[in-house]
């Protein structure tokens, strides 16, 4: 029998088949309470089309016992997290990275929370809180565990940056534009590092390494208010959208949130997005021009961010606006103008110097996709812990384009509804035609695909979205099953539920090796940090810094007075003559510094970890040139420790072995 037909029921038309264009981007939960009066301008017009998902049911009011018990698992999975945090050592690092070194307690918490989450969001009837207490628990166990575990940042890179800002705020400004050199992408796009040096002097701390080891869990909460506007421009289910944001954040382990230009980008990048979405479409532009105006200074001022701050990121940002122009509910080209405007002019002052230099290169690798994707010398995993990390990482990231194209195949009505956002997740693909961009392109390219694939994997692992067209077939289901005793107990907790946990169960495990495994890499310890800096403290102007690779924190310390020479970025052949005569090849090399400059030699166990696990030179071979130059009368060891070794280069004149 078919229920009663409620007021709401009875106010909202019958639903149209979904099209291109059917369905306005505006059509989330504002728009839909609009929908539900007929008093309403926007329901009452003709170019108004009704919402194709239902909402949730309205949250249970229960007592408070019932009301909080969602939250069990999750205080649980925290108590579990902060135990193993107690009890984690991670001063012996093996080719597993963090992976092993993990107390057992962390992977029970991910599990607990994990399961706690995901019969937490597919009961509609729960508050919606509790889903997003669940996130925020997931980036506190993914993003907060090495901020805790470790006593400094990870990743050399992010020690780069901290540089560049320490120059920014030594010198006042960054290097000129003819001093295009290893640093003049910095220079060049200098709008993070400005930004970072305000913030530095805001919080009134000496150096950006005081926070940027909690820089992860900052621009991984950045993305979270975008995503949701995204989701929300679409469905109106609670379970999806949630859902989609879980596996977003478990799908993004390509690490661009650490301290980094990249991770504000990409957050802005999303933005940008989410206000074209929601406000961009043809409905949008027919509610008022002034308003409209508003919302294209917004976008602006974020576009503006991103251009002077990355040079990829317009360039993504450009071809998604391109590919919703190709829907007819986005076809407003005021955003991929301002965007393709801005950049061009970018490109052709401030950034004109490195880009010329640069741009033979560029124009080569154009077209070149197999030489765009591959990872090329030094970059390739080696040893069986670096190749299983980078395994499941591969594994996690196909796991979340297959589940997106079973998603995009089994909702019909999302496929059509959110079309735009399924071409905004295919427009990075043509960019492995456009450059290698240092062999990360296929990571880069999965990094901007990801908010259109974790929407549509989302909901190859739901129940189909609810229409208004079997809205009453879905209400006299439920009826049924609540009145039927133990079959439906059984296909309530059937292939449905367990299936789809354990998919989102073996994505969230994955991610710790895909995110952490190469932490023997990117962690560098106090010992290696403080051999580093007495390094820098001690060397005069014009001195030289050699070293097997810049993998060492610091290593951009005092870089607009101090040379580098990293070795193993040479030649393969002039790396077989420092391999076969270290000592003497080594010095020549480094025979050109004049006084009162000083010629350094520095081995670190960062370095030592990054060319063996990425196939430069095996441990045997770097022990060989470290012990070589310890044996040679022209260099002198001026520090040593656990972490690394030290050496200068003695005034020329004695003899060498």
């Amino acid at each position: 029998m078919r229920p009663p037909v409620t007021p709401k029921e009875r106010s909202t038309p019958e639903p149209t088949p979904a099209r291109d264009g059917a369905n306005t981007p505006g059509s989330g939960p504002e728009t839909a309470s609009q929908s539900s009066s007929p008093s309403s301008s926007e329901s009452s017009s003709p170019a108004r089309e009704p919402v194709t998902d239902l909402p949730d049911p309205p949250p249970v009011r229960s007592g408070r016992r019932a009301l909080a018990r969602p939250g069990v698992p999750l205080l649980v999975a925290l108590a579990l997290w902060a135990y193993a945090m107690r009890y984690t050592d991670v001063s012996r690092l093996d080719d597993y990275g963090l992976v092993s070194a993990l107390h057992p307690t962390f992977w029970a918490g991910l599990a607990v929370l994990t399961t706690g989450f995901w019969f937490t969001v597919r009961d509609a009837r729960r508050p919606g809180a509790w889903p997003a207490a669940y996130v925020l628990g997931l980036l506190v166990m993914e993003r907060a565990t090495q901020a805790v575990l470790y006593p400094t940042p990870l990743y050399a890179w992010a020690w780069k940056h901290e540089a560049v800002i320490d120059h920014l705020l030594t010198a006042g400004g960054l290097q000129t534009a003819d001093q295009v050199g290893d640093m003049a992408v910095y220079d060049q796009w200098p709008g993070f590092f400005a930004a970072q040096a305000a913030l530095q002097r805001l919080l009134g701390v000496d150096s950006a390494a005081m926070f940027m080891a909690w820089w992860p869990l900052v621009s991984s909460l950045m993305l979270l208010l975008p995503l949701l506007l995204i989701y929300r421009t679409f469905t109106e289910d609670r379970r999806l959208i949630w859902t989609a944001v879980w596996l977003f954040y478990v799908g993004n382990w390509v690490g661009q949130d650490y301290f980094s230009p990249q991770s504000v980008a990409y957050a802005l990048h999303v933005g940008v997005l989410a206000v074209v979405l929601r406000r961009f479409g043809r409905s949008a532009v027919r509610r008022g021009r002034p308003r409209q105006a508003v919302w294209t200074v917004v976008i602006t001022v974020m576009i503006v961010a991103i251009v002077i701050s990355h040079q990829l990121t317009p360039g993504m940002l450009a071809v998604c606006l391109l590919a919703l122009c190709l829907s007819r509910r986005y076809r407003d080209w005021v955003p991929l103008v301002t965007t393709v405007v801005i950049f061009l002019a970018w490109c052709l002052t401030a950034a004109l110097p490195f880009l010329s230099a640069a741009m033979p290169d560029m124009i080569r690798s154009i077209g070149d996709v197999g030489a765009n994707v591959e990872t090329g010398y030094g970059a390739t995993p080696t040893g069986t812990g670096a190749i299983a990390t980078s395994w499941a990482a591969r594994l996690l990231s196909g796991s979340v384009l297959l589940l997106a194209a079973v998603g995009v195949l089994r909702q019909r009505v999302l496929r059509h509804r959110a079309r735009p956002l399924l071409l905004v997740a295919a427009a990075p693909l043509p960019m492995f035609a456009a450059s290698s961009y240092g062999s990360e392109m296929i990571f880069r390219v999965l990094l901007f695909m990801l908010p259109g694939a974790a929407f549509f994997a989302a909901a190859a692992i739901l129940p189909k979205v609810r229409t208004l067209a079997d809205a009453a077939d879905a209400a006299a289901q439920e009826a049924g099953n609540r009145r039927a005793t133990g079959l439906a107990k059984v296909r309530r907790w059937g292939l449905g539920t367990w299936v789809p946990l354990a998919a989102l169960l073996g994505g969230t495990l994955a991610f710790v090796p895909a995110y952490s495994g190469k932490d023997r890499i990117n962690y560098f310890p106090p010992q290696e940090v403080a051999l580093v800096r007495q390094l820098f403290d001690q060397a005069p102007d014009g001195s030289l810094v050699v070293a097997a690779n810049r993998n060492y924190p610091d290593a951009y310390a005092s870089y607009w007075s101090v040379d580098h020479y990293w070795f193993l970025d040479d030649a393969r052949s002039h790396v077989d003559r420092i391999v076969s005569r270290p000592a003497a090849t080594l010095a020549s090399d480094m025979a050109g510094v004049e006084r009162p400059a000083r010629a350094y030699f520095l081995l670190t166990q960062g370095q030592l970890a990054n060319s063996e696990m990425n196939g430069q030179l095996t441990r045997a071979q770097l022990d060989r040139v470290q012990r070589s130059v310890a044996a040679s009368p022209r260099f002198e060891l001026v520090a040593e420790n656990g972490a690394g070794w030290l050496y200068v280069l003695k005034q020329p004149g004695r003899a060498e072995r």
